[in-house]
């Protein structure tokens, strides 16, 4: 299994999308010899889905094209050397995955075929068991259905653990720790802008751009934040590094 889960495209004052992860992403494609992707873009409510095809053909240097051309989109995943899927609204995303008959093909090429998927924001999201984590207004439904569940824990991208003086909402600290407390089964994996995990065959690793760490929140542990994955090898089933 190749997972790339990402917490954002871009940094802040990067031109370029997946910047911060694009040499990691580009070591893969060569060395698989991956020359096309197809773009999941549902997640786009405001973008649009070629110019985010070309966006991404441009940073990674193979012909990237986006699936909503295709007459039927699970014969394309089916026949995808990589896919890709953009970041947006994770309500949307889900949602049109399902209605797409997506879910199933998506498996099955990640599991059975190995295909690289590289997945940032609600591309990340959506790897997960379920779309709970998500920071997303519901804006379609209001129905949280499974996700694809390539990745055993639920994250949460975009984390930040700040403050902001005047705010009187929770904290994203506090709403996690909800989560955790309707779910006490469940773990929450926090990735803070400029992150990602990598499941590469059966290992796990951690890249931060910026040196940070990531959180994980369980029901009735003290909250952490740590640098490599081997804090997790308790909740999946690969080999952390």
């Amino acid at each position: 299994m190749e997972l790339f889960l990402l917490s954002n495209g871009k940094l802040s004052g990067e031109s370029e999308l997946l910047g911060y992860a694009k040499a990691r992403i580009q070591t893969m494609l060569q060395a698989r010899k991956i020359t096309s992707a197809v773009l999941i873009p549902y997640a786009l409510i405001r973008s649009d889905y070629d110019a985010r095809a070309k966006e991404l053909s441009d940073a990674l240097s193979i012909q990237v094209s986006s699936i909503h051309h295709a007459e039927n989109p699970a014969e394309a995943i089916a026949s995808a050397e990589c896919i890709l899927i953009s970041g947006g609204n994770t309500w949307m995303l889900n949602q049109l995955l399902h209605e797409n008959g997506l879910i199933v093909p998506i498996q099955r090429a990640v599991r059975e075929r190995n295909v690289p998927y590289v997945g940032w924001s609600a591309g990340c999201n959506v790897a997960t068991p379920s779309i709970r984590t998500t920071n997303d207004m519901p804006v379609r439904n209001s129905v949280v259905l499974p996700a694809l569940g390539l990745f055993p824990v639920q994250i949460n991208p975009h984390y930040i653990d700040a403050h902001l003086s005047g705010h009187m909402g929770e904290t994203r600290d506090e709403r996690i720790a909800e989560f955790c407390a309707v779910n006490p089964s469940e773990s929450v994996i926090a990735l803070r802008e400029g992150s990602l995990l990598q499941v590469s065959g059966n290992d796990l690793s951690y890249f931060s751009a910026k040196d940070q760490g990531f959180k994980v929140f369980r029901h009735g542990h003290e909250t952490q934040e740590y640098q490599d994955t081997q804090a997790i090898q308790s909740l999946v089933p690969f080999n952390c590094q």
